[in-house]
């Protein structure tokens, strides 16, 4: 992840990130590890400011329901792979081992960085 989150910062990539994946990132920092709030929101005003970053708030339906539940069984995760099919010339950085397979299924490059 530092290789990937370097090349955006000297912008020789871009990083796409749905705001469905930072809210499922407060949602596991607050209540799995119980972060402090102030703290967690400092981590996603750094990360959205840091160059090469950026967040994408729409959803296209009519994607995201071609995939899940039958191509993508997590609908959160139907989320990522819809923002993956509206830029097909992007790559899915995950460590979720089911949603790899999956993402694989329907043609999607993955980058395994963690």
């Amino acid at each position: 992840m530092e290789a990937l989150f370097n090349q955006a910062a000297q912008l020789d990539c871009r990083i796409l990130c749905h705001t469905h994946v930072i809210t499922e990132f407060v949602h596991v920092l607050d209540t799995v590890y119980r972060y402090d709030k102030t703290s967690i929101r400092q981590m996603i005003l750094d990360f959205i400011l840091m160059p090469g970053i950026e967040t994408k708030h729409d959803i296209d339906f009519t994607i995201l329901l071609n995939y899940w539940p039958n191509s993508i069984s997590d609908f959160g995760d139907g989320v990522v792979a819809s923002l993956w099919a509206k830029n097909r010339q992007s790559s899915v950085v995950t460590f979720d081992k089911r949603f790899i397979k999956e993402l694989e299924q329907i043609g999607a490059l993955v980058h395994k960085g963690f």
